[in-house]
């Protein structure tokens, strides 16, 4: 008797493993060159940065906050455009970090803009979270020494600044100030290093790249298309 079935299933898993591989040569992956978005990105984590170290460490005035509310509005539109190319390059840890700074940049914008009540307590924890985010981050950034230098910088920086909302403590706002100086001095030097690399095609000052990010610039194209079916948007399900 002849069963077009088998209970334990082979045929079907069979013919699918069939399928597979006829579909193999039949594939095609079309990749797009775009410009590397991230000298935009941390332009813009710069730019902010900098801007609200001033305000913290008040050099620009009692009444400056709906200016620097406006200033630093324009940084959220920026990295959230750099997080979207980020994706389409398939780099999620620079996509992920320039997402959430895009939030946080319009959380802290409105809430400078509009003095709600209890704002700075709902930054101080936006602040504080975000800090917990780029601790998170820096562990698995290393690689990429310049992301991970930046996310060095911004975990004290938004710790003192979590602080600074929660408590009122005047020290602790100038420190945070000085901290966004500072992040804003690291993230203008990554910015710069990275637009002169994807300007030349080569590493021109120093970025510490290591591992699957230094073979990103300096391997072939079979390094660059290695296990690219296993990646998001190729693969059925993310």
């Amino acid at each position: 008797m002849h069963h077009d079935s088998d209970p334990s299933g082979e045929p079907a898993r069979e013919a699918r493993r069939y399928f597979e591989r006829d579909l193999r040569p039949m594939t095609r992956i079309n990749l797009r060159p775009i410009a590397s978005p991230m000298p935009v990105g941390f332009f813009a984590v710069a730019i902010a940065s900098f801007v609200v170290g001033s305000l913290q460490l008040e050099l620009l005035g009692d009444d400056a906050h709906l200016a620097v509310a406006l200033t630093i509005l324009p940084a959220f539109l920026l990295q959230l455009i750099v997080a979207v190319f980020a994706f389409g390059a398939r780099d999620v840890l620079a996509a992920t970090l320039m997402a959430c700074f895009s939030g946080t940049w319009l959380a802290s914008s409105l809430v400078l803009a509009l003095a709600p009540p209890s704002g700075t307590r709902v930054l101080g924890v936006l602040n504080l979270v975000f800090a917990v985010f780029a601790l998170m981050m820096a562990s698995v950034a290393h690689r990429k020494r310049s992301m991970w230098l930046v996310l060095c910088v911004a975990v004290p920086r938004f710790t003192a600044a979590a602080l600074a909302n929660l408590t009122g403590a005047t020290w602790l706002g100038y420190l945070s100030g000085a901290l966004g100086m500072l992040l804003a001095v690291v993230a203008l030097y990554a910015a710069f290093a990275l637009m002169l690399e994807d300007m030349r095609g080569e590493e021109v000052l120093p970025v510490g790249r290591r591992g699957p990010a230094h073979e990103a610039v300096e391997g072939n194209l079979a390094v660059q298309l290695r296990d690219l079916e296993r990646q998001a948007g190729v693969r059925r399900t993310l």
